[in-house]
């Protein structure tokens, strides 16, 4: 599950997204239209702003755009930097890994390997949905597909 800080700042790029290329949005303004506590939502642009995904401009007209273009931003990157590793096993971070205390040997472990598919698959979407991608299409994933190829594992919902 994703934290509410990730969901609030995928929310907040979104809405920055279908703004104008040139036109800022103000904190306020992202705040109550995303419905995102302010100082919550400065703290989260502040990080987006530290990794160049968004910019900020001061003064009457000031506010906040994106840096990038939505083709550019993938839910991947976003959630690596608010919430960090998308693993759900610390022996399956690329970022952060750490062999699990409790496991003899990862090769064998029968646990791992299942959630190596999830992580698999879970990081071939993340990595590969930008927020154009969210915005244009009523299945992303879909997107995401003709990009690669039918998945052979994707699940029914």
């Amino acid at each position: 599950m994703i934290s509410q800080r990730a969901k609030y700042a995928l929310r907040a790029l979104v809405a920055l997204a279908h703004a104008a290329n040139d036109r800022t949005i103000m904190i306020s303004e992202l705040s109550a239209s995303c419905c995102i506590p302010k100082k919550f939502l400065e703290q989260i642009l502040l990080d987006l702003k530290h990794h160049d995904l968004v910019r900020s401009k001061r003064g009457k007209l000031g506010g906040y755009q994106l840096n990038k273009q939505p083709s550019e931003i993938m839910f991947g990157e976003v959630l690596r930097i608010v919430d960090g590793p998308i693993a759900l096993l610390p022996c399956l971070s690329k970022i952060s890994y750490r062999r699990c205390s409790d496991c003899l040997d990862e090769e064998s472990c029968e646990i791992r390997r299942v959630f190596a598919q999830v992580a698999e698959s879970s990081r071939e979407i993340l990595d590969n949905t930008s927020l154009l991608d969210a915005m244009t299409s009523e299945d992303p994933v879909l997107v995401t597909e003709s990009r690669r190829g039918p998945s052979r594992n994707r699940l029914s919902t």
